[in-house]
């Protein structure tokens, strides 16, 4: 009897123990995402969940990630959205300019049919490329905001006059101060970094592959609409 009653408790504790390993998350708040101090603003419809990548068209890392950004962009569930905002901190690699023809070019209604035109040619053709081809340096001068211009008049149809105007106005300077003082409360300072709906900025060296940050993704945006 003694024996049957211990094989029981045995099966239970197992079970038990099963059960608890199948409820626990499959991520860590501090070991692959961090919950940040201070909620952040979003800047998408009303009722979605916003997945923003902090990035820079002068960045190699954010170059090579776009192929991962464009099956995020598909695996999202309905009630998410993807949204971008531009970092200048490695000002020695043109961002600050990269940054402020974003801007530009989001507020004239080209920067979303324009993203990866704006990639290909800092990192593929070279128009707006900020390393001499075949050598390991920067360019001198750097890509300047008319480059930009004439790329947009290139590739959108835009008036690069317009667009000057635009990338150089009060309202674009007030837009660049306020996404440095976001990137900075949100301590990103590494990019691309991912922050879900303002909240949890996604540790990226924590993860394995790219399918498990999507997985961790789906997961914290899960977590915000429940």
């Amino acid at each position: 009897m003694k024996t049957y009653r211990g094989l029981i408790f045995s099966l239970l504790a197992a079970a038990g123990t099963l059960h608890a390993e199948a409820a626990a998350p499959p991520f860590a708040e501090g070991r692959e995402y961090f919950t940040l101090g201070q909620t952040q603003r979003t800047n998408v419809a009303p009722g979605k969940i916003e997945v923003l990548e902090v990035f820079s068209y002068g960045c190699p890392v954010c170059n090579a990630f776009q192929p991962t950004m464009e099956l995020l962009k598909k695996g999202l569930p309905a009630n998410a959205q993807l949204a971008y905002l531009p970092a200048a901190f490695n000002k020695a690699e043109d961002w600050p300019m990269f940054q402020r023809a974003y801007f530009a070019a989001q507020a004239l209604g080209i920067a979303e049919r324009t993203h990866q035109a704006m990639f290909d040619a800092v990192w593929n053709t070279g128009e707006l490329g900020i390393t001499v081809p075949g050598a390991n340096r920067l360019k001198q001068p750097l890509p300047s905001i008319a480059d930009a211009a004439r790329f947009y008049a290139r590739v959108a149809g835009i008036n690069q006059q317009q667009f000057l105007a635009m990338a150089n106005s009060f309202g674009i300077d007030s837009k660049i101060r306020a996404a440095d003082a976001q990137i900075l409360a949100m301590q990103v300072d590494s990019t691309p970094t991912l922050i879900v709906n303002g909240r949890y900025r996604v540790i990226r060296d924590a993860l394995q592959n790219n399918d498990q940050l999507i997985e961790l993704v789906k997961y914290l945006v899960a977590k915000d609409s429940a």
